[in-house]
């Protein structure tokens, strides 16, 4: 695989595309990342989302758009990125992918909100986040309003990063999560996706390695979702979905 990450440069990906025509849409995409050695993906879908470059889920992949002009090596790691066999390979293709420029300006998401049944809610977990961020991180992390999702079904909550379209972060808690966990979890939840605010503000990537875990247990937080949000889905279909993002983003 390294010779192929290799390849993955700007002078090789010019070449590469000045001998090939590239894809007009997703079902011409589809087909070069099949020839590529792509298996178990029926239907490709194009994207703008400014969050999430690549994912896939039940035999659904999701592609932002700019991989219309992607070069076969980049193609390669897209499918190694979703049916490789080891971390490591996976890894490596993820790096690749992240590389890959995107030449279009990126346009502000449309941004969710809280729904008004769920503003209390809201408040409280908002109240809550200072009331942590003082007794956990000495009061340095910015203050935050804490968004209630309702559309959030298989995740308990997330943190993204400011992104590069001027999206501001966010913390979000999933509503079906504080329904069926209560509200212990919540906060436990909360506090987790604080640690991901702490490495984001502290300039840490923004992941669950050795930083994130030293991190957790010295708040006496577990590093990993104590519960899941049921979703309709197998153990094997989630184990089974993978997502890169453009953003620094992770979701318990």
């Amino acid at each position: 695989m390294s010779r192929l990450w290799s390849k993955f440069t700007d002078e090789q990906t010019q070449l590469d595309l000045a001998l090939e025509t590239p894809p007009a849409n997703a079902a011409e995409l589809l087909d070069r990342l099949r020839a590529e050695g792509l298996r178990a993906i029926d239907r490709l879908v194009l994207t703008r989302n400014r969050a999430v470059m690549v994912s896939f889920r039940r035999g659904v992949l999701r592609l932002h758009q700019e991989f219309l002009g992607a070069s076969p090596a980049l193609r390669a790691a897209i499918v190694a990125f979703i049916q490789g066999r080891t971390r490591a390979e996976r890894a490596e293709a993820r790096r690749a992918i992240l590389g890959y420029h995107i030449d279009r300006p990126l346009l502000p998401a449309r941004r969710q909100r809280t729904r008004p049944d769920a503003e209390p809610l809201a408040r409280r977990l908002t109240e809550a986040h200072a009331a942590l961020n003082a007794e956990h991180f000495g009061g340095a992390l910015k203050s935050m309003e804490v968004r209630i999702s309702h559309r959030m079904k298989s995740r308990l909550g997330h943190y993204r990063a400011k992104t590069a379209a001027g999206d501001p972060a966010e913390l979000v808690i999933s509503r079906g999560h504080i329904r069926r966990h209560g509200w212990d979890e919540a906060l436990h939840t909360l506090l987790h996706e604080m640690v991901h605010q702490w490495q984001d503000e502290n300039a840490l990537a923004i992941d669950h390695g050795a930083i994130f875990r030293k991190k957790a247990r010295e708040l006496g937080i577990t590093p990993s979702a104590r519960r899941s949000v049921p979703s309709g889905t197998s153990n094997s279909e989630s184990a089974a979905r993978r997502s890169v993002g453009i953003q620094a983003a992770r979701s318990r």
